[in-house]
């Protein structure tokens, strides 16, 4: 027992990454760069960059996407507000690997909101914005 109870705890000490499906749940998504890209640019959601100012510069914003600082004051503030502006459209969030994106939407359904989304690969990583060579807008 004393044995099973040592494994235990291993094994919630350990790091693991949730699929994202897992952690958006049935009702949301991810979407590739691709979809995110030409969702963008029909409009028929709001693709929100949740990096900061410093990885905007360096690597510019996706075309189409609005810069929101998660870390900045009142993040979720500035959310809803967009969220209330555009209440039939879809908020995906992009970052630079898709992790903080997931963590940022678990969070955020965790408080009620739905119909969120997240860029597989985000800026940076495999498979991402970057990696597909899809259009960015430069950042001041």
């Amino acid at each position: 027992m004393a044995k099973g109870a040592a494994t235990r705890r291993i094994v919630l000490a350990g790091g693991f990454m949730l699929p994202a499906s897992f952690v958006f749940g049935q009702s949301a998504t991810t979407l590739s760069p691709r979809e995110a890209h030409d969702a963008a640019q029909a409009k028929r959601i709001l693709l929100i960059d949740i990096r900061n100012a410093q990885e905007w510069a360096d690597t510019g914003l996706p075309q189409g996407a609005l810069a929101l600082d998660v870390d900045a004051p009142a993040f979720e503030v500035r959310i809803a507000g967009l969220r209330l502006d555009n209440p039939s459209k879809r908020i995906v969030l992009i970052d630079r690997t898709g992790a903080q994106a997931v963590a940022v939407a678990q969070k955020l359904a965790g408080r009620g909101w739905r119909d969120l989304a997240g860029v597989r690969g985000g800026m940076l990583g495999p498979g991402g914005w970057l990696a597909e060579k899809l259009p960015v807008t430069a950042y001041p």
